[in-house]
């Protein structure tokens, strides 16, 4: 992926509701769902629904397959991938070692209830 590419992704889920309708539609997986169940799971309109779908669409990160009547919108696994490699790329200049430090967990952080019974 590059700078071209890169940037009409991201500005497709710089929307709440489009966000929304991305994360969704992973959670959904390969399976994807039907413009009806989008729609009732995120309570938006069809109209609106739509424009959004429309618009991942043009970004290249949601897909749709035509099965007779029916239209079922799924995330583009490939793409989302692509997009978080371009973000990551030569992270931390190249040292993978730095990527992930280790997160120290205070005892604050931890809920009582979890530390009574430890």
């Amino acid at each position: 992926m590059d700078t071209k590419t890169a940037v009409p992704a991201l500005a497709a889920l710089a929307q709440a509701s489009r966000l929304s309708i991305f994360r969704w539609l992973v959670e959904r997986g390969p399976e994807g769902a039907l413009p009806g169940e989008i729609a009732e799971q995120l309570e938006l309109p069809a109209a609106t629904l739509s424009f959004h779908l429309k618009t991942l669409q043009h970004a290249g990160l949601v897909d749709s397959v035509r099965s007779g009547r029916n239209i079922r919108y799924r995330a583009d696994f490939a793409a989302m991938q692509a997009l978080v490699d371009f973000l990551s790329q030569n992270c931390c200049g190249g040292d993978p070692s730095k990527c992930a430090p280790e997160v120290a967990v205070s005892a604050a952080a931890i809920p009582v209830r979890a530390r009574r019974s430890r």
